[in-house]
């Protein structure tokens, strides 16, 4: 009995053997990266899918969006290839964001990568298990997307683009030393906005300075906004706030008409109008989204994942814009640019 059992054991290994040599060279590879389990996700013939949606399209978001998608590609994720992005804009309205959500949710795509506050509520309302990862959110807290800024054990971590007050301030001092009221056009509906309000008030009041705010529902109410403020602010000051930022030629108009000097928060919005910015790069702020993203296309959780700012802030200034806004540039401020812009 013991022979036949031995004779029994051969034979089933000479068939595997046989099995496996008649197996084609193309099969047998594929069998190796499963054993091994030791290729990333951009190694091996799977499509991810990721969904990419933002609550309009503007330099900022659009930097952010083509920072994503390049860092994809860099890190072996191409689209057409061994990736299917799919962009949706909701053209500024709320509503859409909320119905491209619920699709994204249907979809269920490997990651949802969410531009800007209100797209990233309305990702985190319509799903709790997909992997979302914000970006362009001041303060994804107080947005309720993450309880902090600790690894959040949820579906959700991101890149914030939060700026720290005190340099801006010290921004707007050098641009206007008499500085006294800063004016400040925002949407009362967008929770970046109105944080960054609350936050100008506070460390404003600290220098004796107040800050007159105009709210702007839409972003053909900037322009109203913006002239409201007349004889109110002796600058103007403008977050990544969404309406103002799709409108900033609109902000530019009153500037010049009115001789107010106009200070962004992103860099972007140097060319369309501003004399100054002390900002993030937001094409950078892909980028670091876009790692993010990587991460969790090879398999990291993405609750494991605390949420990140970014650590470098840039100074672009243009000489042409402060002329027509009014103000001369000192030669100190100018040796400070990482960038002037004629």
């Amino acid at each position: 009995m013991k022979k036949w059992q031995n004779t029994v054991t051969f034979s089933m290994s000479a068939v595997a053997a046989l099995v496996l040599a008649a197996c084609s060279p193309s099969e047998q590879k594929a069998t190796t990266p499963a054993a091994s389990g030791e290729q990333s996700a951009a190694q091996t013939d799977v499509v991810k899918r990721v969904s990419i949606a933002t609550i309009i399209e503007h330099p900022a978001l659009d930097s952010i969006r083509k920072g994503v998608i390049d860092e994809l590609k860099t890190s072996g994720f191409e689209d057409g290839k061994n990736l299917k992005i799919d962009f949706q804009s909701a053209q500024g309205s709320t509503a859409t964001v909320g119905q491209i959500a619920k699709k994204f949710a249907g979809d269920n795509p490997d990651v949802i990568v969410a531009i800007a506050t209100p797209t990233a509520q309305s990702m985190v309302a319509a799903t709790k298990s997909i992997p979302i990862v914000y970006s362009g959110v001041t303060d994804p807290v107080a947005a309720k997307l993450v309880p902090s800024w600790e690894a959040s054990k949820t579906n959700v971590t991101g890149v914030s683009d939060e700026l720290p007050l005190g340099p801006q301030i010290d921004l707007m001092k050098k641009i206007v030393p008499t500085l006294k009221s800063v004016g400040y056009v925002y949407s009362p509906g967008e929770v970046n906005s109105t944080i960054v309000l609350e936050q100008l008030k506070t460390e404003l009041a600290k220098s004796g300075i107040t800050v007159a705010a105009a709210p702007a529902q839409r972003t053909s109410d900037v322009l109203t906004a913006a002239r409201s403020l007349k004889g109110k602010a002796d600058l103007f000051y403008t977050s990544l706030d969404n309406n103002v930022v799709s409108s900033y030629e609109s902000m530019y108009k009153v500037a010049v008409e009115n001789k107010i000097p106009l200070v962004a928060s992103d860099t972007g919005s140097v060319v369309r109008g501003a004399v100054a910015a002390l900002g993030v790069n937001y094409y950078d702020v892909g980028r670091k989204t876009g790692s993010v993203v990587v991460r969790v296309l090879n398999g990291e959780k993405v609750g494991d994942i605390a949420s990140q700012r970014m650590d470098t802030l840039d100074l672009v200034l243009s000489e042409k814009n402060a002329k027509a806004e009014g103000v001369t540039l000192s030669a100190d401020l100018l040796k400070e640019a990482k960038e002037i812009i004629e």
